[in-house]
């Protein structure tokens, strides 16, 4: 019996401990149940090091590794001939206009090659979600992740820029890809977006006089 009540005791005094004081605030140190995980040893940067055969704790990047949070070529950056011909520009970086509003329509010339950009981005990115018919019926709806359908009235008639907007900086649920893609790649989502709407929602007057002749259209009267 004395037993049991000790292994009680321990039991209800192990569960306070643990589960007791979630969500409470306290200005005393946090407890470190693992210390060795909380303050791991650290190699100072710049510093020596012997387990390395060039005596550096500083590490080359390895071969094929992909830059994150940031889209440019660091080769490229600290060259002189460098260039960043959108510098400064918040309509090609943010989407925006001088006083805030969300621009209209696409900064970029519009082209097969970043409409297929856009595509390949969207697959990588947006598909799970949104479905590849951006219809929001991706896979993850199942498993309660909700995502806006593209074809709804409202997104419809969104501009470019907030949609851009979206895409960079996320919304709700959806997490933000500014550090995963660059904008020139964001606005060719936004591009390929609107094809997704148009595929979805276009009509004969859409189409040139050639367009409908070889669907078959021509006689419909614009």
């Amino acid at each position: 019996m004395r037993i049991f009540l000790a292994i009680y005791l321990f039991v209800v005094i192990a569960a306070v401990s643990i589960l007791g004081f979630r969500g409470s605030t306290s200005t005393k140190p946090p407890l470190e149940v693992f210390p060795d995980m909380d303050r791991q040893a650290r190699y100072k940067p710049q510093a020596e090091n012997g387990f390395f055969a060039d005596g550096r704790n500083d590490r080359p990047i390895p071969a094929g590794t992909v830059a994150r949070g940031n889209y440019f070529n660091q080769v490229e950056v600290f060259s002189e001939e460098f260039k960043d011909e959108h510098l400064g520009d918040t309509v090609f970086h943010d989407g925006k206009n001088a006083d805030g509003s969300f621009v209209q329509t696409l900064p970029l010339d519009v082209s097969f090659e970043l409409i297929e950009q856009g595509r390949e981005k969207y697959a990588i990115f947006c598909t799970a979600c949104h479905g590849a018919a951006g219809d929001g019926n991706g896979v993850t709806k199942p498993y309660g992740v909700l995502a806006a359908n593209y074809h709804d009235d409202r997104l419809r008639g969104e501009s470019d820029g907030y949609i851009y907007d979206v895409i960079m900086n996320g919304k709700g649920l959806m997490l933000p890809l500014k550090d995963r893609i660059s904008p020139e790649e964001g606005w060719a989502i936004v591009l390929y977006v609107r094809a997704l709407q148009l595929s979805q929602n276009a009509n004969a007057e859409d189409l040139s006089a050639a367009q409908r002749t070889a669907l078959g259209l021509s006689r419909i009267h614009i």
